[in-house]
């Protein structure tokens, strides 16, 4: 019984001289990104990040973010002005040990200009996706794994993918129930979207893994 405590106290002892380590007391930086240039589209592949997304009141795209020598990011422009971020990480295993990070490390806020991007793409892991009111001419595609996705009065030129792991989909969007095709999906949870429904020039597509969906369309 003695060896098995001793044990025990061992590996918290060692856990803790571990945690010093981490990733989680190397200082993070809060960091702005401007392009130089008008994006067309823009693709944001992250990782246990917060993606908070809000109209821009100058029609410029701005990423504000935290970042430090172990967890960062790499910001591109392509020739067709796609504008992607994607995690980068240097972690080593002791470095999964230790604190989480504060909530406003955690967050990437993205301001894009109303009606002037064509598709937005968004995926992260372990939180969650918000987005206010916005318009674009083309696609959005939104992705959580262990997050929610919420959102208000989104406006799509010809497409909406919504997919969820272990979270809910909730949200408005702007049009009228003629105006999409719906396919939706759900496993353990409640929906208030028809499985399949043909009809209409917009693609309403959505999946769901052990949460809800609830979903209304509203004309402005």
């Amino acid at each position: 019984m003695k060896k098995n405590i001793s044990l025990v106290l061992c590996i918290i002892f060692g856990s803790l001289i571990l945690s010093g380590c981490s990733s989680s007391n190397e200082p993070f930086e809060k960091k702005n990104y401007t392009p130089e240039t008008q994006i067309n589209e823009i693709n944001l592949d992250v990782r246990d990040r917060k993606i908070a997304v809000s109209l821009s009141e100058d029609e410029q795209v701005h990423i504000e973010y935290s970042e430090n020598n172990i967890e960062y990011y790499d910001i591109s422009v392509s020739d067709e002005k796609v504008l992607t971020m994607t995690s980068l990480s240097d972690k080593e295993w002791m470095d999964y040990i230790g604190g989480k990070l504060s909530a406003e490390d955690r967050e990437i806020s993205l301001q894009i200009p109303d009606t002037l991007l064509e598709n937005l793409v968004l995926s992260t892991t372990n939180e969650d996706i918000t987005l206010s009111a916005l318009t674009v001419t083309g696609s959005i595609n939104i992705s959580s794994n262990g997050g929610n996705i919420a959102f208000e009065n989104l406006d799509v030129g010809n497409a909406l993918f919504l997919n969820v792991k272990n979270g809910d989909i909730s949200g408005t969007i702007v049009g009228s129930y003629d105006d999409f095709s719906i396919k939706s999906e759900i496993k353990k949870g409640e929906s208030n979207l028809p499985d399949n429904k043909d009809g209409g020039e917009k693609m309403l597509n959505v999946l769901c893994n052990n949460g809800d969906i609830d979903i209304e369309l509203v004309n402005e």
